[in-house]
């Protein structure tokens, strides 16, 4: 099969790694696959290293001229399915694939994330026939939106857990802690300003008595100067240190005696996954997402709210008992090999291609 992976943000993301994991593995598989994203971006860069064919976009030209520019594309790969990731890139391709008068449409939604159809997503679904992928059997049993002509399919998130196997730790003092430091590494976006809170109370709450501890943030956003603001107005500056996006993040995980998930959506996803595979437990607030990836008391901590100081006992006594994450951190390995292995989300987007590949759902009336 001939497919596209259509990505018109420039900002790397989980949604981004994810097509890029899923585009690599389709091409070992035989499938002929192009990426199209805008120059300059690590996603390009990414896919340069892993020699998949690329072409460059302008993300920030209008979506009727990103289609005009885009049908020849397809022309001339005679391009028979795109994977888009958004809702403006969807409006873009499918109106390519409509001038152009081939092909199906599949939109990735992010994990966990609810589907919220505006204008330019109902006129997408009429520009060209469409399909969903979603990141869970939970989700796809959940899914119900009208309007798509090729039936929703699910790829689950997944990791090769061998690629962490010769991760080296970045060394405690690099990231702005004691050498008998206990590191927690926060893995953050944008989406995760609130979690973010409560990572810094239950700190605010443990560090007068637990000198040791330490967290790091790391990610995008996660150098921004609100943050420095609140940790500093809760005082725990000297504690906390803030690395921003970086491209070392696996070493900094692996340095960590825990990984406290605050990123959500594909980041979240695979932060969870990353720490996992590395044996390292995770903390993370307990919702559909983390529920779905971190099995509570197994493999890491699942936070209710409630009250902070129930939550800073319920973390401390997690960090302090090193048998019991050690322990945690091995059964987060074998669940990710067991549960979470990158060919089943291949295999979903495998599926999924070759039910939009068929050309008797093309027409759209």
């Amino acid at each position: 099969m001939r497919v596209l992976f259509y990505l018109g943000d420039k900002n790397w993301s989980g949604s981004a790694r994810a097509a890029l994991a899923a585009a690599g593995g389709l091409s070992a598989r035989g499938h002929q696959v192009t990426i199209a994203c805008c120059a300059g971006s690590r996603l390009a860069r990414e896919a340069g290293v892993s020699d998949l064919e690329t072409i460059e976009i302008n993300g920030s030209t209008t979506a009727l001229g990103g289609a005009f520019d885009l049908r020849k594309v397809l022309a001339d790969r005679f391009i028979e399915v795109a994977i888009v990731g958004s809702e403006r890139d969807h409006l873009i391709v499918g109106s390519a694939m409509r001038f152009a008068e081939r092909g199906g449409v599949l939109r990735r939604l992010p994990s966990f994330e609810t589907l919220e159809l505006r204008r330019g997503g109902k006129l997408a679904l009429k520009m060209a026939a469409s399909g969903a992928v979603v990141s869970s059997e939970q989700e796809l049993k959940d899914f119900n939106v009208p309007g798509w002509s090729i039936p929703a399919m699910s790829a689950p998130i997944g990791v090769d857990a061998s690629e962490f196997d010769g991760v080296e730790p970045v060394s405690k003092t690099q990231i702005g802690a004691k050498p008998q430091s206990i590191i927690i590494a926060c893995s953050y976006d944008p989406s995760g300003r609130y979690r973010m809170g409560t990572v810094f109370r239950t700190v605010a709450l443990l560090a007068p008595r637990h000198m040791n501890i330490h967290a790091v943030v790391f990610g995008p956003g996660s150098d921004d100067d609100e943050l420095k603001m609140h940790a500093s107005a809760l005082g725990v500056g000297p504690v906390v240190t803030f690395l921003g996006d970086r491209g070392d993040e696996r070493g900094v995980m692996r340095a960590a005696d825990a990984g406290w998930v605050v990123s959500g959506s594909d980041a979240g996803a695979f932060a969870c996954l990353d720490f996992m595979a590395m044996r390292v437990p995770v903390i993370a607030e307990r919702n559909p997402l983390t529920s779905h990836y971190v099995a509570h008391g197994i493999t890491g901590l699942l936070l209710s709210a409630g009250d902070p100081s129930y939550t800073a006992s319920g973390v401390a006594a997690f960090l302090t008992r090193e048998e019991k994450r050690i322990a945690m951190g091995n059964a987060a390995r074998n669940r990710v090999q067991r549960d979470f292995a990158e060919p089943a989300m291949i295999d979903g987007f495998e599926r999924a291609v070759n039910a939009a590949g068929d050309r008797t759902k093309w027409a759209i009336r």
